[in-house]
C-alpha cells in the first residue's frame, strides 16, 4: 500500500517558523533593596517638605518684648495701694510682690523660703548692698507681723512699708533704664557702657 505524502510547500513552512522570544529576566535578589531605599528616600523628602511647609504656615509673628521685671513689680506695687484700707491683704501683696521680684531680678529662690531662710541666705550674697539687707530684713519682719500675728497697723505705716517695697525695687533695678529714664528727663543722652554698683555681684 502506498501512501500518498506531499512534501509541504515552501510558504507553509515560512508560515510555521515562530519568533525567536525575548529574554526572559532572571530575577535579581538585590532590586527589592534598591527598590525600598528609593521609597524611603522619597517619603523622607516629602516628609521633610511637610514639616518644612507647617513650620512656614505656623509661624507665629514675635509679640511684644516681654516687661522687665521691675517695671511689672511696680505696676503690681501701685496696684496694691487699692488694698491699703485692709491691712492684710496689703501686706500680702506687697511683701509676695518684692519677693518674686528679687527672684526673678537675682535669679533668687526668695517665695518658696520663709522669712529666716531668706535672710541668712540673702546674708551670704552680695546681691544687695549691707543697708538694702537690713532694710529688706526690717521690711519682711514687719511684713510677717502683719500676715502671721494678728497686728493691724494704720494706714502711715503701711504707707512706710509700701515705700520700702518701691525703694528696693528703684535702688536694685537694671542700671541701663534706670540711667535712660534719668537722663530722658535732662535732655542727655545716657552713655554706652552704664554699671549699677548698688545691684553688683
Amino acid at each position: 500500500m502506498i501512501t500518498n505524502t506531499t512534501a509541504p510547500s515552501a510558504s507553509a513552512v515560512a508560515n510555521d517558523i515562530r519568533d525567536i522570544k525575548p529574554p526572559v529576566a532572571i530575577p535579581n535578589g538585590w532590586a527589592w533593596l534598591w527598590w525600598t531605599l528609593g521609597a524611603l528616600v522619597v517619603l523622607t523628602l516629602l516628609l521633610l517638605a511637610w514639616r518644612h511647609f507647617l513650620k512656614r504656615v505656623t509661624r507665629v509673628a514675635p509679640g511684644p518684648p516681654p516687661v522687665p521685671a521691675h517695671l511689672r513689680a511696680k505696676q503690681k506695687l501701685a496696684a496694691a495701694l487699692a488694698l491699703i484700707s485692709q491691712p492684710k491683704p496689703f501686706v500680702i501683696a506687697v511683701s509676695d510682690t518684692a519677693r518674686a521680684y528679687l527672684e526673678e531680678r537675682f535669679d533668687f529662690h526668695a517665695p518658696e523660703r520663709t522669712t529666716e531662710e531668706f535672710l541668712r541666705e540673702l546674708g551670704g550674697t552680695k546681691l544687695l548692698l549691707p543697708e538694702q539687707k537690713a532694710s529688706l530684713g526690717q521690711f519682711l519682719a514687719s511684713c510677717d507681723l502683719v500676715k502671721f500675728a494678728k497686728y493691724e497697723p494704720g494706714e502711715p505705716e503701711l504707707r512706710d512699708l509700701h515705700g520700702s517695697a518701691v525703694r528696693l525695687v528703684e535702688e536694685t533695678e537694671p542700671a541701663k533704664t534706670k540711667l535712660a529714664a534719668e537722663t530722658t528727663k535732662n535732655g542727655n543722652e545716657p552713655p554706652e557702657a552704664i554699671v549699677n554698683l548698688k545691684s553688683q555681684i
